[in-house]
């Protein structure tokens, strides 16, 4: 079982955790961002909306060379990695509901995303050679507390 970089905020909280995640760890760090302390509900709507290209995500980690969006800076819109992390939270709310909590008074408490395990590839060149074709993976964890 994967271990979490926080300890579970009490009785009244789910949690849920994503494993070796094929997205990239830095986009998935900005969305994690954005949502940290947001209501669950308010939160799936803005995943679809970035899914739907519709709202950009903030760039605050590793915003060197982004294209400035509308009204918020350097951003952009990482649909891979929203669309596991709406997994993920989707996967947290059912525990929640499994727990018997009350789904839409629930926040995002604690969220972290980070690098996983790195899946080793090769790419062969001419002349015999070949370069290393690695793919990075995600771990994404989330903890959901109800809210009196």
């Amino acid at each position: 079982m994967p271990k979490y970089s926080a300890e579970k905020q009490g009785e009244n909280s789910a949690r849920a955790y994503g494993y070796e995640l094929h997205c990239s760890p830095k986009d998935a760090m900005n969305v994690a961002y954005a949502l940290r302390g947001m209501k669950v509900d308010p939160a799936k709507k803005y995943l679809e909306d970035v899914i739907a290209l519709k709202r950009p995500v903030p760039a605050v980690y590793h915003k060197q060379k982004r294209l400035h969006q509308k009204g918020i800076g350097p951003g952009s819109f990482p649909k891979k990695a929203a669309s596991y992390m709406l997994k993920v939270l989707e996967n947290a709310e059912n525990n929640a509901e499994y727990k018997g909590f009350d789904v839409e008074s629930m926040t995002i408490k604690h969220i972290a995303a980070y690098q996983g395990r790195i899946i080793k590839g090769m790419m062969p060149r001419a002349h015999g050679r070949a370069t290393d074709k690695n793919e990075t993976t995600t771990n994404v964890e989330i903890i959901l507390q109800e809210v009196e």
